[in-house]
């Protein structure tokens, strides 16, 4: 076997293993059980939940572009996720304060609004990560 399709698949399970860890880890830090609301059918969570792994893929494809090794872009993809968790709960709460707008309860209670202003939030954040490689 190529040893170049060998580091692709090594780089693809374990970015696919990564993002999945990431996901579940982020699942944890919402008000709501964001499985169990996407398996109830509710799009607002749907919805921030495949922009934030959009979000998440997309500075793990760029710090694998340009990482050295598997190991530096695995640590990217994570250090990069702890920044935007933490972006997050500073924005949330600073909107929740100045326009009394509740994106957590609001997407958990389905408003698909709710969830693409979040998610939105998550692709910008992304993007000016990834920018920053």
């Amino acid at each position: 076997m190529d040893l170049n399709i060998l580091a692709m698949l090594v780089w693809t399970l374990s970015g696919s293993v990564l993002l999945f860890i990431l996901m579940y880890v982020d699942s944890l830090f919402t008000k709501y059980k964001d499985f169990a609301e996407v398996k109830a059918g509710n799009m607002a969570v749907t919805t921030r939940m495949v922009m934030k792994l959009f979000a998440q893929g997309y500075v793990l494809a760029t710090s694998i572009s340009t990482a050295g090794h598997l190991g530096e872009a695995l640590l990217v993809s994570v250090v990069s996720f702890v920044i935007l968790l933490i972006l997050e709960s500073v924005v949330h709460f600073m909107i929740r304060r100045w326009a009394n707008l509740d994106l957590d309860t609001g997407i958990q209670q389905g408003k698909t609004g709710y969830g693409l202003f979040s998610g939105a939030l998550h692709i910008v954040g992304a993007l000016i990560i990834a920018a920053c490689l």
